[in-house]
């Protein structure tokens, strides 16, 4: 099935990729949760609308240029939250632009990036919803306390040409209790000044199937569950099974009995550990180790005879799928009863 393809690719399985997406859209609706997927995992504006169609309210992405992509690649992404606070004069440019053609929302944690934002927006005559972000305990952005996020939502409340979004947090593996607490008392220190508090959105998909235990989130947003990886497998969120994305790589030599060696590197498979061993799963060989990357090649190791032979090609789960969506600049959809085809990724470097 695979013969015509050079590699090393990325093989996105569109059948297990969909069957990824139903369930936790089931799940969410079970719970009344609302799904605004990251789309920096896959980064491809017809999986977006897979998601949509599955039950999403829109989109997340991370970068302006990110959200141009997608919404170039597709008139129904029409709800986008960018989840990065925005500076400078050509960005709020574009993010002006965007506004236009979508409901667009943002976040931000600090007073220069509201004034910004709200300097953009009122002299353009439009108003942007902003979104507080929240650190409630993986310490990237994110205001620290709930009072903090209280004077922040007033100050955009109050802040011509924009209105106040709600709130927004990306918190650690098992930060349910600690968003619920942070969230609870920054959503009454807010309504106490007379404003409303429309979404509390969190996110990550470790945590995803009990995203309802921190009951007050309106919203959810995973990246990663669309196609799975090894991260998730580790941590029991997914199985093999669940894993659409694989990287396609040949052995190109196997210079000793335990050693051998594939045309995949760190350009195809990435650094990324995520706190594992190696750089990713060998389907049907878990007796193989990846145990060392140059750019080019991938070293693969084995306690005793490794069994490979040149030419053979190997299926590999990486250990991070987003970056390595990011590494490509075309994807190979396959599935069950269908010719592989080639898929280009439009939001692929955009990193503005």
């Amino acid at each position: 099935m695979f013969d015509e393809i050079q590699t090393p690719a990325v093989l996105v399985d569109i059948d297990v990729a969909k069957r990824n997406i139903e369930r936790f859209q089931a799940y969410a609706n079970s719970h009344g949760l609302k799904v605004r997927p990251h789309i920096k995992t896959h980064k491809l504006p017809a999986i977006a609308e897979m998601q949509i169609e599955a039950g999403a309210i829109g989109i997340t992405c991370q970068k302006v240029s990110e959200a141009e992509a997608m919404i170039a690649g597709s008139d129904r992404l029409t709800d986008v939250l960018i989840t990065y606070n925005i500076l400078g004069e050509a960005k709020l440019k574009a993010l002006l632009a965007l506004s236009a053609k979508v409901r667009l929302s943002v976040v931000a944690d600090n007073a220069p990036v509201i004034d910004g934002l709200s300097a953009a927006f009122s002299a353009a005559g439009t108003t942007l919803h902003v979104l507080v972000e929240c650190n409630t305990g993986a310490d990237r952005c994110g205001v620290g306390t709930p009072q903090e996020a209280a004077t922040l939502a007033a100050r955009i409340a109050a802040a011509p040409g924009l209105a106040f979004g709600g709130l927004m947090t990306y918190p650690p593996v098992g930060g349910a209790a600690k968003v619920q607490a942070f969230m609870s008392e920054a959503k009454a220190l807010i309504e106490a000044k007379g404003i409303a508090v429309p979404t509390i959105t969190s996110g990550g998909s470790p945590d995803m199937m009990s995203a309802h235990e921190a009951a007050i989130v309106t919203e959810h947003r995973p990246g990663t569950y669309v196609y799975n990886d090894r991260s998730l497998v580790a941590r029991g969120v997914a199985s093999w099974d669940d894993c659409a994305l694989t990287v396609l790589a040949t052995v190109v030599s196997v210079p000793a009995p335990d050693r051998a060696i594939i045309d995949a590197g760190s350009k195809t498979l990435t650094s990324d550990l995520l706190g594992l061993t190696g750089h990713g799963h060998v389907l049907g060989r878990p007796d193989i180790a990846i145990d060392q990357l140059s750019e080019e090649h991938g070293r693969l190791r084995s306690e005793g005879d490794i069994g490979l032979q040149v030419g053979q090609r190997l299926r590999i789960v990486p250990n991070h799928a987003c970056v390595v969506t990011n590494m490509v600049d075309a994807v190979h959809i396959v599935g069950k009863d269908r010719a592989p085809e080639v898929w280009p990724v439009p939001a692929r470097g955009k990193i503005i």
